[in-house]
C-alpha cells in the first residue's frame, strides 16, 4: 500500500470533517473580506460602490418613541372638524391596537399648523426652526411599518427585520462601501433624551456580518468611549509593543483556526489605537465658533441632542460614513402630566427643534449638505384618535403603523416637497406609500448601492438589508 494511501486510511472521519472545516473557514474568511484583514488592510477602507452615488454619508436623527405626525407635520383639518366624535367602525374592523380598548374617539390637534416656505409645508407651531428650513427638505407623510410595539419597531427600521440579530443600516453601510476615515470607526452612534432607545444595542448591532462593522457608541461628554485612554502608566509606547505582540498572537492563532472573528479583534485593537489620538481632539466642541454654538444652542461638556448634532457634522466632515443620533422619549400616551401631548411633546420639540434645523443650516454652509443624506423620524406614528387610557384626562395617541411622517435632506433628495399622502383622517397612507424597506432600499441608492446586489452569505443562503422586498422613492431623489 502506497504511503498516500495509508495517510488516507489513517484519517479518522472526526479529522476529515475537523480539517475540511478550516479548510472552509479559511476559504470564507478570504471571500468575506477580500483578504483585507489577512493583508493587514483596513477592512473600512472605501469600496467602489455600484453606480455614482449621490451621498457620501448619512446622519440619521432617529427620534426613539414615536413623534405624533398628527401634531407636527400632517395636517388634517377634518379631524377638528370630528373632535371628539367616535371613530368610524370600518377602520376597527379586525385593527390591534398597543392600548387602545373599545371604540376611542377622534381627537384634533391641539396646535396649529401654517404653510411655510415657497413649497407652502404645513408645519405645526411646536416646530418654528424646521419650518423656516422647509425648502430644503422633503417631507415624506406615507410610512408605514409592520410593527407597533417599541422595540420590534425600531429594531426593524434599523436593520429591516424585527427581530433581533440582522445587521443594521450603518453596519450594511460599513461593509459595502467602508469609510473615507482610517482612525475613525465607519458607524457612529451618539445618544442623547431618556437613555437608549428600547431596541436597545441590537439597533446598532453588526448581526451576522463581522463585529468590525457595528456601531461605534460615542459619548459626548467624560470618555468619549469607554475604556479608550491608557491606564495610569501605560505610554503610548507601552501600549504600542502591547499591541504589536497581541497582533503576533492573533495571526498566530488566524492561521490555525481560521475564524473570521480572531481577524475581526485584530482590526478592532488597530482602530482603538488610532482612536486614542484622534477622538479626543474631535469631540472637543469647545472649539467651535461662539456663533455655531448660539445656532445650535449647544453647551460643551454637556449631554443633549444640539451637542450630538454639532458632533455629527464634524464626524462627516471627518469621512465617517453613518451617525446616527438617539433621542427616546416621544412616547406621548397621554397617561399623565409627563406624556401629553399637552405638555411632553413641547418639551421634546423645544429639546431637538433647534439644533435640527441648525444641522441643515451648518451643512449647507460647510458645502456639505449635497452630499450628506439627513433622515428624521421615529418607529411607527400616531393614532388620529385619543388613546384615554384607564379613562385618563390627558390628551395622548396610541401607536400606529399605518402611517407616520418622516423628513429628509441632503444627498440626492429633492428639496422643498412633500412626498405621499395620508387620508383626511391620518389613518392609512393611500397616495406613494413608503414601506420601511422602500426606505432601506431608497437610503442605499442614494449611497451608490443596489438594495439587491448588496447580499452577504449566511447560513446557506444570501441575505440583504431589504430582505426579498423594496422599492427605491425614484420621485424623492432628484
Amino acid at each position: 500500500m502506497s504511503e498516500q494511501a495509508n495517510r488516507l486510511q489513517a484519517a479518522t472521519r472526526r479529522y476529515f470533517f475537523r480539517e475540511s472545516g478550516l479548510g472552509l473557514g479559511a476559504i470564507a474568511l478570504s471571500t468575506l473580506l477580500n483578504g483585507k484583514l489577512l493583508a493587514g488592510e483596513n477592512p473600512l477602507a472605501p469600496k467602489r460602490p455600484h453606480f455614482a452615488p449621490k451621498a457620501k454619508s448619512i446622519i440619521y436623527l432617529f427620534m426613539a418613541g414615536a413623534p405624533s405626525q398628527l401634531d407636527l407635520l400632517d395636517y388634517k383639518p377634518k379631524l377638528k372638524a370630528l373632535n371628539g366624535q367616535q371613530v368610524p367602525e370600518n377602520l376597527l374592523k379586525n385593527e390591534r391596537f398597543a392600548f387602545i380598548r373599545g371604540v376611542p374617539k377622534l381627537l384634533a390637534s391641539p396646535y396649529q399648523f401654517r404653510q411655510y416656505g415657497q413649497s407652502g409645508t404645513y408645519v405645526s407651531n411646536l416646530l418654528p426652526q424646521l419650518a423656516s428650513i422647509t425648502d430644503d427638505i422633503a417631507v415624506v407623510r406615507s410610512m408605514h411599518t409592520d410593527q407597533f410595539n417599541h422595540a420590534p419597531a425600531q429594531i426593524f427600521l434599523n436593520t429591516g427585520s424585527p427581530m433581533p440579530g440582522r445587521p443594521s443600516m450603518g453596519a450594511w453601510l460599513s461593509y459595502g462601501i467602508g469609510s473615507e476615515n482610517n482612525n475613525l470607526p465607519g458607524f457612529i452612534v451618539l445618544i442623547s433624551g431618556q437613555q437608549n432607545p428600547e431596541g436597545g444595542k441590537s439597533c446598532w448591532s453588526s448581526g451576522f456580518l463581522p463585529t468590525t462593522y457595528q456601531g461605534v457608541e460615542f459619548r459626548s461628554s467624560g470618555d468619549p468611549v469607554l475604556f479608550l485612554s491608557n491606564p495610569k502608566g501605560i505610554t503610548a509606547e507601552v501600549r504600542r509593543e502591547s499591541l504589536t505582540a497581541l497582533e503576533n498572537l492573533n495571526q498566530a492563532h488566524l492561521r490555525d483556526v481560521g475564524d473570521p472573528e480572531v481577524a475581526t479583534r485584530m482590526a478592532s485593537y488597530e482602530m482603538a489605537y488610532r482612536m486614542q489620538s484622534s477622538v479626543p481632539n474631535l469631540m472637543d466642541i469647545s472649539s467651535e465658533p461662539k456663533s455655531i454654538h448660539e445656532m445650535y444652542g449647544t453647551e460643551p461638556g454637556r449631554v443633549s441632542f444640539a451637542n450630538n448634532c454639532l458632533l455629527a457634522r464634524r464626524l462627516v466632515e471627518r469621512g465617517v460614513r453613518f451617525v446616527q443620533l438617539y433621542h427616546r422619549g416621544w412616547d406621548h400616551h397621554g397617561t399623565n402630566a409627563k406624556d401629553d401631548l399637552v405638555a411632553g411633546l413641547p418639551r421634546l420639540c423645544g429639546e431637538t427643534d433647534l439644533a435640527a434645523a441648525a444641522l441643515i443650516r451648518d451643512l449647507k454652509l460647510c458645502g456639505l449638505l449635497d452630499t450628506t443624506l439627513v433622515i428624521w423620524g421615529g418607529e411607527f406614528g400616531r393614532t388620529p384618535m385619543n388613546e384615554e387610557r384607564d379613562g385618563s384626562k390627558f390628551l395622548g395617541r396610541d401607536h400606529h403603523p399605518r402611517a407616520f411622517t418622516m423628513w429628509m435632506a441632503g444627498g440626492g433628495i429633492n428639496r422643498g416637497i412633500t412626498f405621499g399622502q395620508t387620508d383626511e383622517l391620518g389613518y392609512n397612507a393611500v397616495e406613494d406609500p413608503v414601506h420601511v424597506h422602500d426606505l432601506h432600499a431608497t437610503i442605499l441608492h442614494l449611497m451608490g448601492l443596489d438594495h439587491t446586489k448588496l447580499t452577504y452569505k449566511f447560513q446557506g443562503r444570501d441575505f440583504r438589508l431589504t430582505d426579498v422586498h423594496g422599492n427605491v422613492a425614484t420621485r424623492l431623489i432628484t
